[in-house]
């Protein structure tokens, strides 16, 4: 099964007039929740260090939508970098498509000046080719030790860019498997800023491979499927389909699998459990000195992910059920105010976190990978009530719960005032409204 060349021809066949509107909505989707959450880690201090470092020189593409411009592809790994910086972007695919794709698209397709139409096509053809990959292995990625954003996303962003860039089949298949040779991440870096380099790293990959490709610069265009391949050599169990026949150009992963809106700023596997609380304590008010124990109910796989147990800092708190449970007591809310150095080390969330217990399940979700089939929450109290919360199966924010269009104009408004926006959230939002419509220098034009 030649699956590396079959995405190559996908990729070179799609074009904006294939696109159902439906899709073309969700691609929109991932582009105005990935620049909302880009502009507002704007000044955090990975995305500061990686420009200083990096010191590009001018160029055509825009650094998150400020003043400053640079060549695509470093302005893809600041974009990307920003963009998962505060992880506050969509989920999906076991990772976070859209802060890989949407950073190298809008780089490149300022480059190249390219129609928003083609931007929204580059997007779909990044997402499916993810989403081919990401079927065919069952394996929980992050269990090895791979962060699936860092892996996948390489490999999408080259497809996306082979779009941008308008590739032929044979040369999109090249692009393809030189994104696979870029592909990289790893857990243990979760809590620090190389884990928001990952994302920024695998969008600047996917524009690298692209314009490598375009050269000439050859690669294995069975690099996918092959024994010692991409498929392969990240799978958990060594049991990754390699001989399936594709299903990308047959059906859209795109609305099978759709995009998960955050509604808070913390790691995905916290926000099934945080609706659980925010419910609680809207209901039962709960002070943090009336609290002997609270005890969360989540997989196995979910823990794993959740590695800090007594953050001190808001970038460690990301990755804390702790905290997030002491947070949703104290301040009845997870935001971005709360994730600060300041609030994590306040004494009374440093003493609630540490009476929270987690207990953990091997029972997953059949339709959501690794998660158990609801998370639940159960508060102790120090006079021996127990107050429990409904299980929730489905975050706020998970496609079959979405978000309202007023609660994501909302998002996208607050992240553009926490990141200083030069254009008024309106302004952008309706520019993005009306991708389709306009180019990416339209996009990122100053108001």
């Amino acid at each position: 099964m030649d699956l590396t060349r079959h995405l190559g021809q996908f990729v070179a066949d799609l074009s904006p007039n294939r696109l159902p509107e439906e899709v073309v909505r969700v691609a929109r989707m991932g582009f105005i929740d990935c620049i909302g959450t880009m502009i507002a880690g704007a000044e955090e201090d990975s995305v500061r260090i990686l420009t200083e470092t990096l010191a590009p020189a001018d160029g055509p593409a825009t650094l998150t939508f400020g003043t400053r411009k640079s060549p695509a592809p470093e302005a893809a790994w600041i974009n990307g970098t920003a963009a998962h910086a505060l992880d506050y972007d969509d989920v999906a695919l076991r990772g976070h498509p859209s802060t890989v794709l949407v950073p190298a698209i809008l780089a490149e397709a300022e480059a190249l000046d390219a129609s928003g139409a083609d931007m929204l096509t580059a997007y779909v053809a990044g997402y499916e080719t993810w989403a081919e990959l990401f079927r065919r292995d069952s394996g929980l990625l992050h269990q090895k030790g791979w962060h699936p954003t860092g892996l996948y996303g390489a490999v999408g962003a080259a497809a996306a860019c082979a779009k941008l860039h308008k590739l032929d089949a044979e040369k999109s298949a090249i692009a393809i498997a030189l994104g696979g040779s870029q592909a990289a991440g790893l857990m243990s870096n979760f809590g620090t800023m190389t884990k928001p380099f990952h994302a920024g790293k695998s969008a600047h990959a996917g524009i690298m491979a692209a314009r490598l490709a375009k050269a000439g610069f050859t690669a294995n265009t069975d690099a996918l499927e092959h024994p010692q391949g991409f498929l392969h050599a990240i799978s958990p169990t060594g049991t990754e389909d390699r001989e399936g026949a594709p299903l990308a150009g047959t059906q859209w992963a795109i609305l099978t699998q759709g995009l998960g809106i955050k509604k808070y700023p913390t790691c995905y596997c916290t926000h099934r459990a945080i609706d659980c609380m925010l419910d609680l304590v809207a209901t039962t008010p709960i002070a943090a000195d009336q609290v002997a124990k609270v005890t969360v109910e989540i997989s196995d796989y979910f823990a794993t992910v959740l590695r800090n147990h007594q953050p001190d800092t808001g970038l460690a708190a990301k990755f804390s059920i702790e905290f997030a449970m002491a947070s949703g007591i104290v301040a009845q809310r997870v935001g971005l105010r709360e994730l600060t150095d300041g609030f994590v080390q306040r004494p009374d969330i440093q003493a609630l976190m540490r009476k929270v217990k987690t207990v953990t399940t091997t029972t997953y979700d059949p339709d959501l990978p690794g998660a158990a089939p609801a998370d639940t929450v159960t508060v102790t109290l120090t006079d021996g009530r127990t107050i429990a919360g409904e299980p929730v199966a489905r975050a706020t924010g998970h496609p079959s719960r979405p978000l309202s269009d007023q609660q994501l104009y909302d998002k996208f408004a607050d992240c553009l005032e926490v990141g200083g926006s030069n254009i008024p959230a309106e302004t952008l939002f309706r520019r993005l409204a009306d991708l389709s419509a306009i180019s990416a220098r339209a996009l990122t034009a100053a108001a």
